[in-house]
């Protein structure tokens, strides 16, 4: 009887606290790719353009929360807009890999089911991050991949486009300077031991040779000097979280190269037990350290708020194994993290009272 008591208390706490209207408590937090990003190499025209861009996600996102729709529909709305724009590395400003192609990942999670989908390696989805709510919300699967992903994407009606689409000349010039880089950098360190004048040393390659501050690894994972995943996590009316992140990956990746945006607990993770997170850095790290979901843990099991439990991360825990980037953070009480440990980071949020901020740098 006493356990029987226990069990209905339960029940109608829940669904007392379901019941709880979230209204004033609505927020979206956006974020477009992290950095050596600073007003030294930013043109007044160029970071009005981010701005603007970044505003509109916010309004786009905000609006479906208004209006009484769910976070997960509010951070599809606020992605797309960053993922139709070619000023990010997401959709149409995606980069190119090695081999001259544009191949995408995204992932969603809501935090009130504890759901999660994901896409990697797509390359004709227009916008990544509703066929990852599709793999959510209308497959038993979380991750799909390659041809698979873009066949159950358009068996689900979502809209497919010719991957020259993704073509931008700004990245692929890119991409033409990061191979050329690495010519230079694997010229300088070959020798006849490895193949005679000009060859590469295959044992340098995968202990990395150093060129000032940058390995080989790092000339091939690295997208110039910035990260640009796009992510958004939000907090509906009706009290439910929700996270989505969505890529392009990096420059001159090679080998089917998947980073951490679209792996649930590394780069997108949400719990309305604890926060909903997204990610944006050197995504090998924000795996091996599972920064998303670890943030949520310190708060589960430590108790510590959002803002501790995200600087405890970010801000410490990365730093120490040599990761740079950043995330947007959210929890049930509508506060907001959004720390990052390299120079800046595109970030953003509007809150229900109707106060927005859009940030770049650290100061």
């Amino acid at each position: 009887m006493k356990r029987l008591s226990i069990t209905l208390l339960a029940t109608l706490y829940c669904v007392s606290l379901s019941a709880q209207d979230f209204s004033d408590k609505l927020t979206l937090v956006i974020h477009g790719g992290a950095g050596t990003i600073n007003r030294a190499n930013m043109s007044p025209e160029r970071e009005n353009a981010y701005r603007q861009t970044m505003n509109i996600a916010l309004e786009k996102g905000y609006e479906v929360l208004k209006k009484g729709g769910t976070s997960v529909q509010a951070v599809e709305a606020a992605i797309h807009v960053m993922e139709d724009s070619p000023l990010f590395n997401a959709g149409k400003g995606a980069v190119f890999t090695n081999e001259g192609k544009n191949e995408l990942d995204a992932a969603i999670m809501d935090g009130r089911t504890q759901k999660a989908g994901a896409v990697a390696g797509v390359t004709t989805i227009k916008n990544p991050i509703s066929a990852a709510i599709a793999v959510m919300d209308q497959s038993v699967h979380v991750m799909m991949a390659g041809k698979g992903a873009e066949q159950f994407a358009r068996e689900k009606g979502l809209e497919i486009v010719d991957p020259s689409y993704f073509y931008t000349e700004a990245r692929y010039k890119a991409l033409e300077r990061a191979k050329e880089q690495e010519k230079t950098e694997l010229d300088h360190n070959g020798t006849k031991e490895s193949g005679g004048k000009g060859g590469v040393d295959q044992r340098k390659i995968k202990n990395g040779p150093k060129t000032g501050h940058h390995s080989v690894e790092d000339l091939i994972f690295t997208e110039g000097k910035k990260f640009g995943t796009v992510g958004c996590v939000a907090l509906d009316k009706y009290g439910n979280l929700a996270a989505g992140t969505s890529t392009g990956g990096m420059t001159n990746k090679r080998y089917g190269r998947i980073g951490d945006a679209p792996i649930i607990g590394a780069g997108t993770y949400a719990n309305n037990a604890t926060c909903a997170v997204s990610a944006t850095g050197h995504g090998e790290y924000f795996i091996r350290s599972v920064v998303a979901h670890d943030i949520s843990a310190l708060m589960e099991y430590k108790g510590l708020s959002l803002a501790d439990a995200a600087n405890e991360v970010v801000m410490k825990k990365l730093v120490e194994k040599g990761g740079e980037g950043g995330v947007i953070a959210i929890d049930r009480n509508g506060n907001v993290a959004m720390p990052f440990n390299s120079e800046g980071m595109y970030r953003g949020y509007i809150k229900a009272d109707g106060k927005r901020e859009i940030l770049i740098y650290k100061d």
